[in-house]
């Protein structure tokens, strides 16, 4: 099988074949939809790197966004409006500057990937953030919003890895 540090080469390298913003704006609609993000009412999202799925028009719902906050191997979760400022963390990640909620107080958390597979398994960056979030916060509901083409059969998967429930894709 492929080592992941592999797979994240080719799939940061395709990813900047599609239309991002037309990609973008399909799935946030298709999230829409869902049930579970009608019923939502705290959802955790993340800011967009670049060629990555842009989930900010999400903002515009009736809803309270979060956005993640590195802090040595922990991810916090702090409150994000559109025009709340923003820092450059040390990982080139625009983190807000507003203080962690108790991420119980979620309903929802968009996580972001570079591929995922049909067992519901993500590849991430290997920070491991996402992974170790879903792990301590079993209860929360997760999603990924991706292009169909980085869908595969099976992921390498290691015993930290954590899968999301669902996967929308266009």
């Amino acid at each position: 099988m492929v080592s992941k540090t592999d797979l994240r080469i080719r799939f940061k390298q395709e990813r900047k074949t599609i239309d991002l913003e037309l990609v973008s704006d399909f799935l946030a609609n298709e999230l829409r939809k869902k049930d579970y993000y009608k019923n939502s009412k705290n959802i955790l999202i993340f800011y967009p790197l670049k060629y990555e799925i842009n989930v900010l028009k999400l903002l515009d719902d009736n809803k309270n966004f979060y956005l993640p906050k590195v802090c040595n191997d922990k991810m916090l979760v702090c409150p994000y409006h559109k025009s709340d400022r923003l820092t450059l963390s040390n990982l080139k990640i625009k983190e807000p500057c507003t203080d962690p909620i108790n991420p119980v107080e979620l309903d929802l958390v968009v996580v972001p990937a570079l591929a995922v597979d049909k067992f519901n398994y993500r590849l991430g960056y290997g920070g491991g953030f996402y992974d170790r979030f879903l792990e301590e916060y079993k209860n929360l509901k997760s999603v990924c919003l991706i292009h169909s083409k980085f869908v595969v059969e099976r992921l390498p998967i290691e015993s930290f890895d954590r899968k999301v429930d669902f996967i929308i894709t266009m």
